[in-house]
């Protein structure tokens, strides 16, 4: 894979670790190998992993394609709400990661399908991600559709292109709401300043939107359901910090701040989802019940914990 690019929003960094910014999927110590077999060219010279790169520098960035192993199946349980012949809807707990990458090669939710559904899986995405139409975080709980096969995935995926997918997400906010309903239009795109978030921004951006609306209000938090239009990644997350209500729990987006004692990771919940079955044309929706570390959070913003 070759890339040329001219470096922005840099403050003299180090070359290496410019590009583990720009490439966060590669290792530090990949991309120095990379200079050291003269694959990284600054300027037109040969680039040293220590060199300090300033805005304006152009980089080719040269490397071998990395081919990924197969995901392995894994005796693990999931819940799964509906299953057919096309798909099916599973309820992931939080704190699973949905598809193996760097750091998180076992224990995921493709790891626990390949075992639940043997080769009946759409391979569109690849072998680390068959029958991933969409994905939500690691720290979100709830919904999400699996293919069984390529004709499904695409007939999914096509609804999502089209934002004819349904997604209601519940949450709970840090700080209050005061309207009872409105939406957040917002772009979303890379964060310049830090390549693993994504940002409220007009460069590089994809338009977004979140309908929110408020279910109860709390001393200083707010409850509240959010309707995807758009399924950009980190949306809601992103969104809310934006106007200064992060979601309880997310560290990444809101700080310290939105720390919440018992609570790891962001207070998040794929609640429902309606979609269009891509073979029969039926439309079919799906409820869960809010798990159990969500329940607790209101529980102690009830009492005033």
């Amino acid at each position: 894979m070759n890339c040329i690019f001219t470096v922005s929003d840099c403050a003299g960094e180090r070359a290496d670790k410019y590009l583990v910014s720009v490439f966060p999927e590669l290792s530090r110590s990949f991309i120095q190998g990379c200079f050291s077999e003269g694959n990284v060219l600054i300027n037109g010279a040969a680039g040293r992993k220590n060199q300090i790169v300033s805005e304006g520098d152009e980089i080719s960035f040269s490397y071998p394609e990395l081919k990924a192993a197969a995901a392995e199946p894994e005796n693990i349980p999931i819940e799964v709400i509906y299953e057919d012949d096309d798909l099916l809807v599973v309820n992931k707990p939080k704190g699973m990661v949905v598809h193996p990458a760097p750091g998180n090669r076992s224990g995921t939710l493709v790891n626990a399908l390949l075992h639940y559904c043997g080769d009946s899986l759409s391979g569109i995405n690849g072998v680390l991600r068959p029958g991933i139409v969409h994905r939500i975080d690691k720290d979100t709980s709830g919904l999400l559709i699996v293919a069984k096969n390529d004709f499904a995935h695409q007939g999914l995926a096509e609804q999502i292109k089209d934002h004819s997918f349904d997604r209601v997400y519940e949450a709970v906010t840090v700080g209050l709401l005061n309207d009872d309903s409105f939406s957040v239009t917002l772009p979303i795109g890379r964060d310049q300043k830090d390549r693993k978030k994504m940002a409220v921004t007009e460069k590089n951006s994809k338009d977004a939107r979140t309908d929110v609306t408020v279910l109860r209000r709390f001393e200083r938090h707010t409850h509240i359901a959010c309707k995807l239009y758009t399924g950009r990644t980190h949306q809601i997350r992103v969104h809310l910090s934006h106007m200064h209500r992060p979601i309880l729990g997310d560290t990444v987006y809101g700080g310290k701040g939105a720390e919440f004692k018992g609570l790891s990771g962001q207070c998040l919940h794929a609640k429902s989802i309606g979609f269009i079955h891509p073979r029969t044309g039926e439309y079919l929706f799906f409820d869960s019940d809010l798990p159990e570390y969500f329940k607790n959070v209101l529980t102690k913003l009830e009492k005033g914990v």
